[in-house]
């Protein structure tokens, strides 16, 4: 025993071989500490570029997400593919050692798209404690930011858009309301709290339907209009009296009940002559009627409606002479004729433009009392003063106030101010059924010329729409009521659109900027043809070759060129306002003329249905900010 313990004192006070003891015993610890070192050294990397992928892969998926995801509520297949090419670009296969690679993407209810991604990263050293792999595992989201913004669609609602483009099956105008209304769903469901998008349109045609937005003393209390008055001529005349005598044979006349509309519809009843006979003395005719008619009476900015309905209506009218009569004989004298319109003037000068209708002597026979003619106004609007330009470089604002997208009009200045349509008094100087051309001068007849409300040349389209935030119900009931007709002159549609933009104008106070935020301000101007205008067409300068306001028959340009310089010109106007302008050519080849308007990368050549859609789409992601969210 007493050797034993000899033997183990020796051994405590033995310093030679501690030093391997000690590795020996710490050798285990520090493996694990050096492994799991680098072990989670590569996992944290591997997250780190996994993180990255994702990010890319969503925000890659993001940018190329269509407004189609709107109506169908899931990722397109074809985003899902560009998400997953970027994520691969970035954490491919294998990257790090990594196996088990997963990459999910989702539609969020904010139309984002968040994504999870996972993998295995295998461990070196710590293996060998039983830890074969590390799961790594992110998440990631890229969403479409807008900051306060202002849209106005100046959309062409011209007849050709009534039309189906090559490969579509439904009209353009139909595949134009399906699309902005996805564009306001895009935008809205993007938009963060706090943010204001507001929307605006303006249809645009042979003039624009603005009327109703303007105040009463931004319009004038007198205007002259191509028109006809009675003129005696100094002689008497004997002539035959008549009776006439009517008689219904079959079918039925039913008036329906009345409403209220904003417009007054135009009349679908045709009318054909079937019988005709006549004797000594009298004249007897049958007249067949089918369709409806519609009574407007102005009330409160709109029209109370009164329909009534021919259902295979005949009718049969006796014309009988009656004795004679000595009458004064009277002409027409067709000229320039001045009327006071201040009954279509609201309550005060602050107060929107009421509406409503003039009753004119000038239908039927020309007498000393000429029977009363019925005038409305519809909305559109004739321009302020301007002159015939012949250098746009150098165009002097002073007097072409109608490319003046801000001024605001004095009441003390008619010239300042607008005037408003009225179609009805749109005689064409000296153009019968039958021929003719157009007078400058006065002109004494008893012809009856051409009235253009009577040929489908003074189309006034659908009322504009201010700057406001929108639901998509009320988006949805104003594209829906849009209607084609009309010829296509693109200067109007810049100019109106410019105006109820601008920060700066006439509705300053409505479009300044909110919350101490600025407001980004973009115009998407789409139209389906080449400039049509039509020297027939009562618009917003007159019947063009009688009132001779911005174009004259012998103008060194042509009305074509003058609408087109004019548009180039307002286009150039309105981006000075720090607006961007956005140009669709829908089922159209763009023009010189509509690119310049626009400049690099801010105009679209559209020829369907899906290449509109990829417009308003790219348009919607350049307007807003696109971010990763988490």
């Amino acid at each position: 025993m007493r050797q034993v313990l000899s033997c183990l004192r020796r051994l405590a006070r033995e310093r030679s071989g501690n030093t391997f003891l000690i590795f020996a015993a710490a050798v285990t610890p520090l493996l694990a500490l050096v492994g799991g070192g680098i072990d989670m050294g590569r996992s944290y990397l591997s997250e780190t570029r996994l993180q990255q992928a994702c990010d890319s892969g969503v925000l890659a998926a993001r940018k190329a997400l269509g407004s189609q995801v709107v109506t169908t509520g899931t990722v397109p297949t074809e985003v899902s593919v560009i998400g997953n090419r970027f994520f691969n670009g970035n954490f491919g296969e294998g990257a790090y050692g990594s196996r088990d690679r997963t990459f999910q993407m989702a539609l969020e209810s904010d139309f984002s798209i968040s994504g999870l991604a996972s993998a295995s990263v295998p461990t070196t050293i710590m293996r060998i404690f039983g830890r074969t792999h590390i799961p790594v595992r992110v998440r990631c989201e890229a969403k479409l930011n807008y900051s306060n913004t202002d849209v106005m669609m100046v959309l062409d609602t011209t007849g050709s858009m009534d039309l189906t483009n090559a490969g579509d099956s439904e009209t353009k105008i139909t595949i134009l309301r399906r699309v902005v209304k996805d564009f306001h769903a895009q935008l809205e469901g993007s938009k963060t709290p706090g943010v204001r998008i507001r929307y605006g349109f303006v249809p645009y045609s042979t003039n624009v339907n603005v009327g109703y937005l303007l105040r009463s003393d931004w319009m004038v209390n007198t205007a002259s209009y191509e028109g006809r008055i009675a003129k005696s001529t100094g002689k008497t005349e004997t002539v035959p009296k008549y009776k006439y005598t009517y008689q219904t044979l079959s079918g039925t006349r039913a008036s329906l009940a009345s409403w209220f509309d904003t417009e007054c519809p135009g009349d679908t009843a045709t009318w054909q002559m079937i019988a005709y006979g006549s004797g000594t003395g009298y004249e007897v005719w049958d007249t067949r009627v089918k369709g409806d008619t519609f009574a407007c009476a102005p009330a409160d900015g709109g029209f109370t409606v009164t329909p009534t309905r021919y259902t295979d209506y005949v009718y049969r009218t006796l014309k009988q002479e009656d004795g004679v009569e000595t009458k004064e004989v009277y002409k027409w004298q067709y000229t320039s004729v001045a009327l006071d319109v201040r009954s279509l003037k609201g309550s005060s000068g602050s107060a929107l433009y009421k509406g409503g209708a003039l009753r004119v002597r000038m239908y039927g026979n020309p007498s000393p009392t000429p029977e009363n003619m019925s005038a409305s106004f519809r909305g559109c609007i004739e321009e302020r003063d301007t002159y015939q330009i012949t250098d746009y470089d150098n165009v002097d604002l002073t007097k072409a106030l109608d490319l003046d997208i801000d001024r605001v009009p004095q009441a003390t200045q008619p010239g300042t101010q607008w005037r408003p349509i009225l179609h009805e008094i749109s005689f064409e100087r000296a153009w019968k059924a039958t021929g003719g051309s157009f007078s400058k001068q006065p002109v004494m007849t008893d012809e009856n010329y051409l009235q253009a409300s009577n040929y489908g040349v003074t189309a006034c389209p659908s009322r504009a729409h201010k700057l406001a935030e929108m639901t998509a119900s009320e988006v949805a009931s104003y594209v829906d009521a849009l209607r084609p007709e009309g010829s296509t002159y693109h200067d109007i549609g810049m100019i109106w659109g410019g105006r109820l933009l601008s920060p700066t104008g006439i509705f300053a106070s409505e479009n300044a900027d909110v919350n101490q935020r600025p407001t980004t301000r973009h115009m998407i101007f789409l139209t389906d043809g080449e400039t049509a205008p039509n020297d027939f067409s009562y618009g917003s300068y007159g019947i063009e070759p009688l009132s001779e306001r911005r174009w004259s028959p012998s103008s060194p340009y042509s009305l074509t060129q003058t609408v087109e310089k004019r548009f180039s010109y307002a286009c150039s106007e309105v981006k000075k306002k720090n607006i961007t302008v956005w140009v669709i050519g829908f089922g159209t080849e763009m023009t010189d003329m509509l690119k310049s308007c626009a400049g690099p990368g801010h105009w679209f050549q559209a020829d369907n249905a899906d290449q509109l859609n990829d417009a308003f789409d790219a348009i919607a992601k350049a307007m807003g900010d696109l971010r990763i969210v988490q």
